[in-house]
């Protein structure tokens, strides 16, 4: 097998190749349904897990290094920087993500971290115009640091509510001079762990007035993108308030958010909430909220957020299928929130990692075009749905039906049969979409 430093670049070879350093299904510069597939796909980079994760677990250290032959500090951001640009002309990725603490080294005090931090985006703006990546969108580690033990916005602490503004304003001025075109709010630690200590109303209220003071600065300052919330329920908290779409949403239209705001979708969340990643998706498209994808899979054996590369076609299918409902990405984008295995420790396996989440969602985006082109399954739901297109079905949906007529219809119609909904048969029609010629 190839050394990562003799890929100069990752080829599209086609599914019959064996070459581990190709891609089967990814193949940037092809248009299909109108649109090229890096602009279908807009997949971008995670740095945290790309370049800071060292195959670390809660039972064991790293199992790589990744200083990249440095030692002081400084040195060593520059070299992941470096090395995160390499990747992503390796992969012909276009867009990355971060959070503050993923760039640049936190310093003594508030002042030298944001120095260091702003040190770091002049540099990443520089590697930007040399080779025309742009960032997707930037975030703050609002739940690393011990300050943050009890939330940064929902903090008992209004010290620690203030901590987390200046973060989050220098990462909104950080986004702003980079070009992203969304900002990602990830409540890692904004919930509570017992309520017996707990105002959950003040804590609510605290997240919302954050938020808002956030969307008014980056407005202020010229900011044109989204904001973004990532649905997550557990962990590290026991319960987060950002639990699944469906409450993040509710939330968003409770504070008049909704609108600024969209939803960044992970796959290994909606697990942990007990959904399936389509849900989450179609949770979001049918609130209007839909933005971004984190791009992962988790283990539904076990309970935490383990952000393995997605390889299972069957999630990536039905997930394109609802990015391309939704009529595709706008300001979002697909980031790979996803690490090697803790085994899987050289740079070769970073690389064969990309290449398999980006060929399992251009497959995916491949065999979504050929679902929706076939046309059976949207037909199916289509007249399961047709008594709404007629009668007092039709009047419902237009809201001009009252109890009373209803109450009517039901007895002088007292014998009706509902269709059966043929789950088993429209399954089918999915494999045979995905495995048929």
């Amino acid at each position: 097998m190839k050394k990562y430093s003799e890929v100069a670049k990752v080829p599209y070879l086609g599914p019959e190749s064996k070459e581990p350093f190709a891609f089967k299904y990814y193949n940037p510069d092809e248009v299909i349904a109108g649109k090229k597939m890096r602009e279908h796909l807009k997949f971008a980079l995670s740095y945290w897990h790309t370049l800071g994760y060292c195959g670390t677990d809660m039972f064991g250290g790293d199992t790589e290094e990744k200083n990249f032959g440095e030692t002081e500090p400084m040195a060593i951001y520059r070299a992941k920087a470096d090395v995160a640009f390499e990747l992503m002309e390796k992969l012909s990725i276009d867009y990355y993500c971060f959070h503050d603490a993923d760039i640049a080294p936190t310093g003594k005090t508030m002042k030298e971290t944001i120095d260091n931090f702003n040190t770091m985006v002049d540099y990443l703006e520089k590697k930007q115009k040399e080779t025309g990546k742009k960032v997707l969108w930037v975030t703050a580690n609002n739940f690393g640091d011990k300050r943050f033990m009890a939330g940064a916005a929902t903090s008992p602490d209004s010290a620690a509510f203030c901590w987390a503004a200046a973060k989050v304003k220098a990462c909104i001025d950080a986004d702003i001079r980079l070009g992203g075109t969304g900002y990602v709010f990830w409540g890692g630690r904004e919930g509570y762990d017992t309520l017996i200590n707990t105002d959950v109303a003040l804590e609510l209220d605290n997240l919302a007035r954050f938020l808002t003071m956030a969307r008014d600065y980056a407005r202020a300052h010229g900011y044109k993108g989204d904001f973004y919330i990532e649905p997550k329920p557990k962990e590290p908290t026991k319960h987060q308030y950002d639990f699944d779409a469906a409450t993040c949403c509710n939330f968003l239209r409770e504070h008049n958010l909704l609108g600024d705001f969209k939803l960044n979708i992970e796959a290994n969340h909606a697990t942990l909430a007990g959904h399936t990643f389509q849900h989450e998706l179609r949770m979001a498209r049918v609130n209007g909220a839909f933005g971004s994808i984190d791009a992962n899979q988790g283990d539904p054996m076990l309970g935490w957020d383990t952000d393995q590369f997605p390889t299972n076609v069957y999630d990536t299918t039905l997930a394109m299928y609802e990015v391309l409902k939704e009529g595709g990405f706008t300001t979002g984008g697909l980031n790979f929130d996803a690490k090697t295995r803790r085994q899987s420790n050289t740079m070769e396996d970073i690389l064969l990692a990309y290449i398999a989440g980006m060929d399992s969602f251009a497959l995916g985006l491949r065999l979504a075009l050929k679902m929706i082109e076939d046309g059976r399954i949207d037909d199916f739901i289509k007249e399961r749905y047709h008594s709404y297109e007629e009668g007092i079905g039709k009047r419902i949906v237009e809201g001009k039906a009252t109890l009373e007529e209803c109450a009517e219809h039901a007895l002088s119609h007292p014998d009706f049969a509902v269709a059966s909904g043929r789950q088993e048969y429209l399954e089918s029609v999915l494999n045979e979409i995905m495995f048929g010629k």
